[in-house]
């Protein structure tokens, strides 16, 4: 990999998004590629989604390191991996972003993604290298979302959701910014603390609180982004103090506060970062 922090230059990054009649429910695609751009090193920022990239360069391609642990190619990245950077050399990539009820159907297996990187192959095994072959000659990025809406439908279709009140439990979390208690979640969906914390983690691959600290992170770091001071980021979010915010910084991305508020993978927002959590 490049020096850390080496980020790509984005005036050679084409970045294309699908048409509203091509988009499913939970599932958000980009696609980017890169016109005669060299190595890059991006830090990237924790998103509450299970992320599929797909990378359909010809040579070189992508390499994801967490934590020393690196993966080439197309991979799944699961809920919160921690200190994820992308490096090696930009080309072609199909980025889809699933809410996490939706991946649990469509990948089948949201436990043992959580806080990992893993190859794609070993998700959806023989598909995998059918659906990035099928991704790579197509025409343009429009036939391939369109591939891709086929190949995440069917599966969508071919698997069981997760409990109504699992899912109503993560889409409270979003709405309430991370701030609800697990305890008043319970109430709201008739369990109890205990079988939603169950049904919750082994459905999702997360627990309840610490999705609720990714969800009331990500507020966090788009706040940074946009300019907020750290002190007014940690106060609007919920956090105890600037060293509370700094110390989830550094366990979801790797960095400082002042370091996410630049991060490189920012820089396409809010094409293929969608703010939902910002005001």
């Amino acid at each position: 990999m490049p020096p850390n922090g080496t980020p790509p230059d984005w005036s050679r990054m084409a970045v294309a998004v699908p048409g509203a009649p091509d988009r499913l429910p939970g599932v958000r695609m980009a696609g980017f590629e890169a016109h005669g751009a060299g190595p890059v090193d991006i830090a990237m920022v924790p998103h509450p989604s299970v992320t599929v990239l797909l990378d359909l360069s010809n040579e070189g391609g992508l390499v994801y390191d967490v934590r020393g642990r690196r993966q080439h190619g197309s991979v799944v990245v699961g809920l919160a991996p921690g200190d994820l950077r992308t490096g090696g050399r930009a080309g072609a990539c199909l980025q889809i972003r699933l809410d996490p009820a939706v991946a649990a159907a469509i990948l089948g297996a949201p436990a043992a993604l959580s806080g990992a990187v893993v190859p794609l192959d070993d998700v959806w095994g023989h598909d995998a290298g059918r659906t990035v072959d099928r991704l790579r000659v197509a025409a343009s990025w429009d036939e391939r979302f369109g591939i891709a809406v086929e190949i995440l439908a069917r599966r969508l279709r071919a698997r069981p959701a997760v409990d109504a009140e699992v899912a109503h439990s993560w889409r409270r979390t979003l709405a309430g910014r991370g701030r609800l208690r697990v305890e008043d979640l319970a109430d709201e969906v008739g369990w109890s603390r205990k079988r939603l914390w169950s049904r919750f983690g082994a459905q999702l691959g997360i627990t309840p609180k610490r999705a609720a600290r990714l969800v009331r992170f990500d507020r966090a770091a788009h706040l940074l982004a946009a300019g907020h001071a750290g002190a007014d980021v940690a106060a609007r979010c919920g956090y105890v103090d600037q060293s509370h915010l700094h110390r989830d910084a550094r366990a979801f991305a790797g960095l400082t506060p002042a370091a996410v508020a630049v991060a490189p993978w920012l820089a396409i927002d809010p094409v293929a970062w969608p703010a939902t959590q910002v005001s």
